[in-house]
């Protein structure tokens, strides 16, 4: 099962009423992720720089990069300077 998403598990392995509730969970989990990142604008900032740094330097080691990226003690400052960037 290693590598196998939920999308490919046997959806007939549950009941309707199973199913539905699944859907529903899946809906509520959506929703909730959605509003915790509309009030939550730094994860979006925070995911973009790593992600744009990765790109840029194309480490060899990418755990020690990014435990270096997410320890940086400057880190929140860059988070909210680019945070106040966008609001201008």
């Amino acid at each position: 099962m290693a590598g196998a998403s939920l999308e490919n598990l046997d959806i007939d392995a549950l009941s309707p009423e199973q199913q539905e509730k699944l859907r529903q969970f899946k809906i509520q989990t959506r929703i909730a992720n959605e509003r915790y990142l509309r009030a939550h604008p730094e994860v979006e900032v925070l995911l973009s720089q790593f992600l744009r740094d990765v790109f840029l330097k194309r480490p060899v080691d990418i755990r020690e990069f990014a435990a270096e990226h997410f320890t940086d003690p400057e880190l929140p400052q860059k988070i909210q300077s680019e945070l106040q960037h966008d609001d201008k």
